[in-house]
């Protein structure tokens, strides 16, 4: 059964930083595509970032320059380190895995965890 399970969120002041983790179980971040996505209530959800078993990462343009994802293939975890937030970055965190390469659409996730919450104060 495979599990994700996301922690790192809180409340921070505009400029702050958080950073994202995800731990895996009964799937290898290693070896699967990846990817980070928020919603806001009543909003669409929206990826944020992505890599690949390439490593290759992918950006939203709202959060290039801004946001690192990476993976740690020894603790089967997957991290978003968020610099310089704002207040538009505030929403429910979610990590997502695929078994193909999904980019920054949902659609093609198989596999989610239960969020965490952001909240970036102006």
């Amino acid at each position: 059964q495979v599990q994700l399970v996301e922690s790192g969120g809180g409340s921070v002041q505009t400029g702050g930083s958080l950073r994202l983790s995800c731990i895996a179980s009964g799937w290898s971040v290693a070896h699967k595509n990846m990817g980070w996505f928020r919603q806001v209530a009543g909003k669409e959800r929206e990826g944020v970032a992505a890599i690949g078993s390439d490593y290759r990462p992918i950006y939203a343009d709202s959060v290039k320059g801004r946001f690192a994802i990476s993976k740690d293939n020894a603790k089967n975890a997957l991290y978003l380190q968020m610099n310089t937030l704002k207040p538009e970055d505030s929403g429910m965190y979610y990590c997502a895995g695929a078994l193909w390469a999904a980019g920054l659409d949902g659609k093609f996730y198989s596999y989610w965890g239960q969020g965490t919450q952001v909240t970036v104060s102006a």
